[in-house]
């Protein structure tokens, strides 16, 4: 998580910038500069397919990837603009992109965005995340959902369990029934800083959705301080002591082979591990994934949507790069494709995820979805910076992390400690 000073790179720019259109292509040779964190595993397999798509009609593609997390991104980021050099376009998402927005030059996109129909198939809190200023100036380009429920098939079958959970109390006893079975850890998630997040987030927004868009989302000080944060901390506390304790700090991605063997149970996160459990090269049949639990027995989806936000440049070869990159990523068929490579769903929702290709779980992903914003019950996650700006997601991050390796402390002192966290930061 970054915690980059809005106010210093705000004192490093020049002001509020205009967002220039890109209406009209160019008699040039496409050329993109992009920077992301997409490095590895299937969401660098993704990126590499795009830009052979790209390359594919014409254009040069020269990806500059920076492996890590957030942070590491976005100081390059940051970096390049300072030097007045920004990449044409940039990995970005959530309360960022507005944030950004207010130190470099972006791109109009409403042109492109309105040839290609593409507002009129978006989500529309998604679509408002991306048009800061009423102006589009990044694209969503996949979503999932952080709390989805993965079910290793052999721990199941250990536990002598066919139903797949839907509350919290079922969900709590199925990782007793497997403990008692002898599957060594109930739970396989890392202990990464984004993963601690996505437990907290998970277990309120099953808990109450209601209570996380006040608390969570709305930062009200009532609702940080309610039962439903303390119950969701307890809930932390029941998964963390089903996890291998030398996974603190390491990433998911460690557990896989046992998740699968079916040493390790159940795993919460976003369907960007059945890409990479693919492309670790298990099967489909090794697991099972539904959506996580919910106490109110309507879907919850906790939104999380990787997106591209376009910078000014005065190159003709890169506007026109920004122009083609643009019409791909809007493209039914390019969604589909990276979708399928990482196992999200796409932005789109005039994909049709039936035909071959697709998962059971990512088509339940997109039933859920479409469940959860009819029951107002889709919200956007803390854990990967869509809820709320770097800094202030740091710092609630900082306590559910210190509470998860932290036994000592009670989810009382946590729910004070995180309130506490959130007015320091605003």
């Amino acid at each position: 998580m970054s915690r980059i000073s809005r106010r210093t790179m705000l004192a490093g720019a020049a002001g509020l910038f205009a967002a220039p259109s890109l209406s009209r292509a160019q008699a040039v040779k496409p050329r993109l500069t992009v920077i992301s964190q997409w490095s590895t595993g299937s969401d660098g397999a993704a990126i590499t397919a795009l830009g052979k798509k790209f390359e594919e009609k014409g254009g040069i593609w020269e990806h500059s990837p920076v492996p890590g997390f957030t942070t590491e991104m976005m100081n390059k980021l940051r970096a390049q603009i300072m030097a007045g050099d920004p990449p044409a376009c940039s990995q970005l998402k959530g309360p960022e992109i507005a944030a950004w927005s207010k130190i470099a030059a972006t791109v109009n996109l409403d042109a492109l965005v309105a040839a290609a129909g593409y507002e009129k198939v978006v989500a529309p809190d998604l679509a408002r995340l991306h048009k800061p200023g009423g102006k589009w100036i990044s694209l969503p380009l996949q979503i999932y959902s952080t709390n989805m429920l993965f079910l290793s098939k052999r721990a199941m079958d250990k536990a002598n369990a066919d139903k797949i959970p839907v509350t919290w109390a079922e969900f709590n006893a199925l990782a007793e029934k497997m403990k008692a079975a002898g599957v060594t850890y109930p739970i396989a998630n890392g202990g990464t800083r984004p993963d601690d997040g996505q437990k907290f987030e998970a277990a309120l927004a099953g808990i109450s959705p209601a209570a996380y868009r006040t608390g969570i989302m709305n930062l009200d000080e009532k609702a940080l301080k309610g039962p439903e944060v303390k119950a969701a901390f307890a809930q932390v506390r029941k998964i963390a002591d089903w996890m291998d304790p030398n996974t603190a700090a390491q990433h998911y991605s460690i557990n896989l082979q046992r998740f699968v063997a079916g040493e390790m149970g159940m795993m919460i996160q976003g369907g960007w591990a059945q890409g990479v459990l693919l492309n670790a090269g298990f099967k489909l049949s090794d697991f099972v994934i539904a959506p996580g639990p919910s106490d109110n027995g309507k879907p919850v989806f906790l939104l999380n949507a990787d997106a591209f936000i376009f910078w000014q440049r005065k190159e003709p070869d890169l506007q026109a790069g920004q122009t083609l990159m643009a019409q791909l990523v809007m493209d039914p068929a390019i969604q589909t494709m990276y979708s399928q490579i990482t196992g999200s769903i796409p932005v789109r929702t005039d994909v049709d995820l039936s035909a071959e290709g697709w998962s059971d779980g990512q088509r339940r992903t997109a039933t859920a979805l479409k469940e959860a914003v009819a029951a107002n019950q889709a919200v956007l996650s803390l854990a990967h910076n869509m809820a709320q700006e770097n800094g202030m997601t740091a710092a609630m991050i900082d306590v559910i992390t210190e509470y998860v390796k932290n036994k000592a402390i009670t989810p009382e002192q946590a729910v004070a400690r995180l309130s506490d966290a959130v007015e320091g930061a605003r």
